[in-house]
């Protein structure tokens, strides 16, 4: 697979969306032994179930296994270790680990009970799990979400399960971002599977979910997350440890659109219920039949509006309901072409959306 490339593709059936995503990039092609020992790294940062907007799909996970078993590979452990407040068994059993384990005969490793070592990198001390390092071929499978005190939490910062919990603490205290960054300059990511499907709003707990139905798979974890923090809203310069992690070798940024390969078109519906925050932030928005991941987007993009102190009591039109009508106002996506004004993409990016926003009234 081009490093320089992410590949999309939209849906609400996980296991069979990564299962063609896994086929197109040839991921056989890219592992060098069938006796390989392949870790898959999930986001089970505490016990809740994924429907929380917290935890990477279960059914993500299954999806990949099956592909890899399907190809001869059998050397497979999932690794993680859960945040300091929780604990990593605990999380297993809840996220639906603990069943996906007895069916496969793959072992969980619990990264909170592992021996570390120290490595040296810039200038910089870090403690790594051993387990993670032993590893032949790193899967990491993030939850594309918010993080309440790095905006978003996706490929890089996901290494911080990597760690001890004395290391975590200490990450903490040195402003999360450098060692962020530095770390993954320690740890190889050999693929990047980013759970799209459903992630929370603003806070890596859960608890706000959003549907945006998307799985997002590359090599490089700057190029992934420079593209995550533009679908959530933000500037590159917003997340402080993409650029150093650019800076210090770990991967490059994105540059344009060139870098993005969908295999297919989002189409498919919001199911799960809005919450009360996700109710107050879309009063004024008008939706027939939106998909979910540009209804996600738009979500994501009043979110950070608010955040910014941008109010509007005006209609925001949204949805597939809209195609071939004309209307006053606002529109959002392609099929509203027909509004006053309206602002193209198949889905667009909250930062496209929060940009058009702010041209288009006077807040």
């Amino acid at each position: 697979m081009d490093a320089n490339l992410i590949y999309i593709i939209y849906g609400d059936e996980p296991k069979s969306m990564i299962k063609r995503i896994l086929e197109e990039i040839d991921l056989e092609g890219d592992i060098s032994s069938k006796d390989s020992l392949i870790g898959i790294k999930p986001n089970l940062v505490l016990a809740k179930p994924s429907s929380s907007g917290a935890t990477t799909c279960p059914q993500l996970v299954e999806g990949l296994i099956e592909y890899l078993k399907s190809k001869g590979y059998n050397n497979i452990a999932i690794l993680e270790g859960a945040w300091i407040g929780d604990k990593t068994q605990l999380a297993f059993k809840v996220c639906g680990y603990e069943d996906l384990s007895k069916k496969y005969n793959i072992p969980l490793i619990d990264l909170q009970k592992d021996s570390y070592s120290d490595y040296e990198v810039e200038g910089m001390t870090l403690s790594v799990c051993d387990s993670i390092m032993e590893l032949d071929y790193l899967i990491n499978m993030p939850v594309l979400k918010g993080h309440c005190q790095t905006n978003i939490t996706c490929a890089l910062k996901n290494m911080k399960g990597c760690i001890p919990n004395k290391e975590k603490r200490r990450f903490h205290t040195m402003g999360l971002h450098k060692p962020i960054a530095y770390l993954n300059k320690v740890i190889k990511q050999d693929l990047i599977i980013v759970d799209g499907i459903i992630g929370d709003l603003n806070f890596e707990e859960g608890g706000n979910p959003v549907q945006m139905n998307r799985v997002l798979v590359g090599k490089d974890p700057v190029l992934i997350d420079s593209f995550v923090a533009q679908l959530l809203g933000y500037d590159i310069e917003d997340i402080p440890y993409i650029g150093m992690a650019e800076e210090i070798g770990v991967g490059r940024t994105i540059s344009s659109d060139d870098n993005i390969r969908e295999l297919n078109k989002d189409s498919t519906p919001m199911t799960i219920p809005k919450t009360r925050l996700v109710k107050e932030l879309t009063k004024n928005v008008e939706e027939n039949m939106a998909c979910s991941a540009c209804y996600g987007s738009l979500v994501h993009a009043l979110d950070r509006l608010n955040d910014l102190g941008y109010h509007y009591d005006g209609k925001i039109h949204i949805g597939q309901g809209f195609k071939g009508k004309e209307g006053k106002g606002i529109g959002i996506g392609s099929c509203t072409r027909g509004f006053e004004k309206y602002l193209p993409g198949c889905p667009p990016k909250a930062k496209d959306i929060i940009e058009f926003l702010k041209d288009s009234f006077d807040f």
